[in-house]
């Protein structure tokens, strides 16, 4: 005797049923992308091509080598990224933490995927320019600014998302790390603000999430301090928001999946917007 399984009332499946759009929040990876100088660079080529090796009924397979950092192009710190006084978030002891060569503790595997409310803090368009200047620093209240444009605040359990349009220049390496002028990012304040809120996980569509002076490189990350490891904020950096400011999106259902690499400290991630078709 077979039964039939009852019709699906689940309200996501419904919304899902109804047609859901993606945006694109991430960059794409090739070789040759900007990266940070604190970290290798990604590489892939392939290593089999069509025809190197032909099965008898005529098929044949390809396939690449992809060698990466953890923390190059869209990607998401785990929070055993950072430590402040050899501590990582909770007091756990870095050094402790990290022998044998992989994170005992707050490893990337632990960084959850997440499905939840997102919100565009646009503010570049606060500002009513494309993209900040270089080595600006986005404060609390150009965050409170941006939140009032979209008509949303970010709050417990959010993903809030910073657009600045640095992402516009990420085909011009030099220009987006900002070694010599700068990146535009987050200041100490605007990590505070963020923290307040209660917010999951934050982001910015540039190298460092947080503000780069002009000259500086990455020599000191404060935020970085503030989110991960005062707060367990997790922090994707690298997105890229144009095409969700184009189609000027406020709030959304915000979906990423991070790599469960055990004892890592990032992961590359696909984040998307799901909206309404």
């Amino acid at each position: 005797m077979t039964t039939t399984a009852p019709a699906a009332t689940d309200a996501l499946l419904d919304a899902v049923r109804g047609g859901v759009r993606l945006v694109e929040l991430g960059q794409p990876f090739f070789t040759g992308m900007p990266c940070s100088p604190n970290h290798p660079g990604f590489r892939m080529t392939l290593i089999r091509r069509h025809g190197d090796m032909v099965r008898p009924d005529g098929g044949s397979a390809s396939n690449e080598i992809i060698v990466t950092g953890g923390h190059v192009g869209t990607h998401v710190d785990a929070l055993s990224h950072v430590s402040h006084d050899g501590l990582l978030h909770g007091g756990v002891d870095a050094a402790e933490a990290q022998t044998g060569g992989r994170f005992a503790e707050h490893g990337a595997e632990h960084t959850p995927a997440m499905l939840t409310r997102g919100v565009l803090l646009d503010v570049a368009a606060v500002h009513g320019v494309d993209v900040l200047p270089a080595g600006y620093g986005v404060t609390a209240d150009d965050l409170e600014q941006a939140a009032e444009r979209a008509g949303a605040r970010p709050g417990q359990g959010d993903v809030a998302l910073i657009r600045t349009g640095w992402a516009r220049n990420f085909g011009e390496p030099a220009v987006y790390l900002g070694q010599s002028d700068g990146v535009p990012g987050a200041t100490t304040d605007a990590g505070e603000w963020l923290a307040a809120a209660g917010v999951r996980a934050t982001g910015a569509d540039t190298t460092a999430f947080e503000q780069i002076k002009p000259g500086a490189g990455h020599s000191i990350l404060p935020v970085h301090r503030i989110l991960l490891v005062e707060s367990g904020i997790f922090i994707i950096e690298h997105l890229d928001l144009e095409a969700a400011a184009e189609q000027r999106l406020t709030e959304f259902v915000f979906m990423m999946a991070p790599l469960r690499i055990v004892g890592g400290t990032g992961s590359p991630v696909r984040p998307v917007a799901a909206v309404q078709a």
